[in-house]
């Protein structure tokens, strides 16, 4: 299977669902324009979460979807916990990420642990910083590129 992006996901305020949008425009060492986790203070800038991730919270029975976990790009199609930090990756023609971190420490029971019962993204979710900028959509095929060892 292909990787690729099943639903990009944006909110105005920390620790809530995002709500799904039809594309997003990355910008460099920021994030996501209009999204409340961009900055260029932090290496967070972006966080990914696969849709195998969600479905098994589904299958606990819990009814989640994509943006509910409030990842901004729901994946499909790539082990997002097999790549190690440093793995760059390309987005549809134009944008290009860097993992910064894979998984988070969750400290309260935010709002979407409250409504949802349960998080996967501390367990599951990465972290990236924005290299290249450009448009992320639905659809948009995810590339990963190998690292050399010499590098």
């Amino acid at each position: 299977m292909t990787a690729r992006v099943v639903s990009v996901n944006i909110s105005d305020k920390k620790g809530i669902r995002k709500k799904t949008v039809d594309n997003a425009v990355l910008r460099v060492n920021y994030g996501i324009d209009g999204d409340a986790h961009a900055s260029e203070k932090w290496h967070r800038q972006i966080s990914l979460l696969a849709l195998e991730s969600i479905k098994k919270m589904q299958s606990k029975g819990l009814k989640v979807s994509a943006g509910d976990f409030a990842e901004n790009i729901t994946t499909e199609g790539i082990d997002l916990l097999s790549l190690p930090i440093g793995t760059r990756m390309s987005i549809g023609k134009d944008v290009e990420v860097e993992v910064s971190q894979i998984g988070k420490v969750c400290h309260t029971r935010c709002a979407i642990y409250t409504l949802a019962g349960d998080c996967v993204m501390p367990k599951e979710g990465i972290f990236a910083k924005v290299l290249k900028g450009g448009t992320v959509q639905k659809g948009n095929i995810i590339r990963v590129h190998i690292k050399n060892q010499s590098e």
